[in-house]
């Protein structure tokens, strides 16, 4: 599939129980800050008219293209080029101070992951190959790639990507294998890295594994070459400043390293107090501005079934105070 190409197929996850929590009404402001296929935005758009302005913002050329494409029949909608760690500087462009309401859906999508030529998936092509360049990158326009990280790195620096980002466990031999590997010649697609993992995991435990081997060195290896981790606390912290009072933001997760960054900010906006927890009265000023709404929603096994990629995926929501 040509990634220029604005057929872009991916489920919204989690669609029912994102609008009810995020709750857009007619004539509303709010932001798609993961903008992907835009499924969630159309759903968001024929809720917010007449009148509503939804904005949504992707890194990946072909998300805008296909998504401008998708929502051409909706008047109050307007793509953004960039990351949603940009968002007050890219809605301060368009005059927009206030937002009803933001979505997040983090993680790959899956017009990412099946564009075999990107080099998101560890699985074959429908061709049954495995030649795809590491690439990874869900903005094009960076220089920063998988096949650099693994050809360029230390041992050591990719052992502790492949245990922080990835969890995991065979992390220090799979980048000693890598690391062998490259000497003799660099990894240039995802089957040089697939064959790479696949060496370095003992074949019994490959066994036992439900899911590929390949599958968390992958994920962590995405991770760092789009820096999803580092950015996304004080982003969360922006966007629930741009919330006018009873907006929401509804962050959807698909692994844990995420959901603990959204959970644990979301507390913190929830209760930001740091005295100690036994002093008889609150001296540091710091006040309450959202509260959190519920806990952690996940996909009924309906749509589990329907749609596997969804098993995974979390949904939580703040209500700005």
């Amino acid at each position: 599939m040509n990634p220029e190409n604005p057929t872009f197929q991916h489920t919204p996850v989690l669609l029912a129980e994102t609008l009810e929590a995020l709750r857009p009404r007619p004539g509303g402001v709010y932001l798609d800050g993961t903008l992907g296929g835009g499924g969630h935005s159309q759903a968001i758009l024929e809720r917010i008219a007449p009148g509503g302005r939804l904005y949504g913002i992707d890194r990946d050329e072909a998300a805008i293209s296909a998504a401008t494409a998708r929502l051409a029949p909706f008047p109050g909608f307007t793509a953004l080029r960039g990351n949603f760690h940009e968002a007050r500087s890219l809605l301060a462009a368009q005059g927009v101070e206030r937002l009803d309401g933001v979505l997040l859906d983090l993680g790959v999508s899956s017009h990412q992951i099946d564009t075999s030529e990107r080099g998101f998936s560890f699985h074959p092509d429908e061709r049954g190959s495995l030649d795809a360049t590491l690439d990874m990158r869900m903005d094009r326009r960076q220089a920063l790639t998988a096949a650099h990280i693994v050809n360029t790195y230390g041992e050591r620096a990719l052992a502790r990507i492949l245990r922080d980002y990835g969890e995991e466990r065979w992390a220090a031999r799979i980048a000693k294998i890598i690391v062998e590997r490259r000497a003799l010649e660099p990894l240039r697609t995802t089957g040089d890295l697939v064959r790479a993992i696949d060496a370095a995991i003992p074949k019994k435990v490959r066994m036992r594994d439900s899911g590929h081997p390949a599958r968390r060195s992958f994920m962590a290896l995405r991770i760092a070459v789009n820096d999803e981790l580092a950015p996304l606390d004080p982003a969360l912290e922006d966007l629930c400043a741009l919330l006018a009072p009873g907006g929401r933001l509804c962050v959807i997760t698909f692994h844990s390293l995420e959901d603990r960054i959204v959970k644990r900010a979301f507390r913190r906006l929830n209760n930001p107090c740091v005295c100690p927890p036994k002093a008889p009265v609150c001296t540091c000023g710091r006040r309450p501005c959202a509260r959190v709404i519920g806990g952690s929603v996940a996909p009924s096994a309906e749509e589990c079934e329907r749609n596997p990629r969804a098993r995974s995926a979390r949904l939580r929501t703040l209500e700005k105070m």
